[in-house]
C-alpha cells in the first residue's frame, strides 16, 4: 500500500464535494469479489469518512437487486435502495444510489454505494475498511483519514 496523505475529516466541505479517484475500489460478500473498480467517486463532507460510489458496471451480474424503501438527502436527491446478494448471503437494503440526483452530484446518477459493515469486506487499494460507526451513514473510514466521525454515540447534532 502507498503511503497516502492524512486527511482530516473535519476539514472536508460542507455541502459535500464530490470527487472521482483512480484507487482501486473492492467488494466482497458471500466470500465472493461481487465489485472491483478503478472508477468510482468519493463523497466528502464535514466529519464524515468518504462514501464510495461504483459505476453499476463494477457490480458483478445479479449482485444487485432492488429493494423497498428510499431517503432524501439534501445534497444529493431522492436515494433509491438495493439489496447485494452473492455466495448465498443476501445484504438487505444495504447499498443506495441516486437515479437523479441534483445538478451538483450528476457524475453519481446510477453509481451504487454500499455500507462496509454489511459486506464481508470492503477495500481501498488493498486495505480493509472500517466503516463509519452508526447504522445511517456509509463512510469508509482508511488509514490516512483523522476523525472525530459522525455517526457514533452524541455526535447526531454536528
Amino acid at each position: 500500500m502507498t503511503q497516502r496523505p492524512t486527511e482530516r475529516v473535519a476539514d472536508y466541505p460542507r455541502p459535500p464535494r464530490l470527487e472521482r479517484s483512480g484507487r482501486l475500489v473492492t467488494i466482497r460478500l458471500g466470500g465472493e469479489t461481487i465489485a472491483e473498480t478503478r472508477d468510482a467517486f468519493r463523497v466528502l463532507e464535514t466529519f464524515h469518512p468518504p462514501s464510495w460510489y461504483l459505476p453499476p458496471e463494477a457490480f458483478r451480474p445479479g449482485v444487485l437487486r432492488p429493494a423497498p424503501g428510499g431517503s432524501l438527502c439534501e445534497w444529493k436527491g431522492r436515494a433509491r435502495y438495493w439489496s447485494l446478494a452473492a455466495g448465498g448471503v443476501v445484504a438487505d437494503a444495504a447499498g443506495w444510489s441516486y437515479p437523479d440526483p441534483t445538478p451538483a452530484f450528476a457524475d453519481i446518477q446510477d453509481h451504487v454505494a454500499v455500507y462496509a459493515g454489511r459486506m464481508d469486506a470492503c477495500f481501498v487499494d488493498g486495505e480493509r475498511v472500517v466503516p463509519q460507526p452508526g447504522g445511517f451513514y456509509g463512510g469508509w473510514i482508511t488509514a490516512e483519514l483523522v476523525g472525530p466521525f459522525k455517526g457514533g454515540p452524541g455526535t447526531l447534532g454536528w
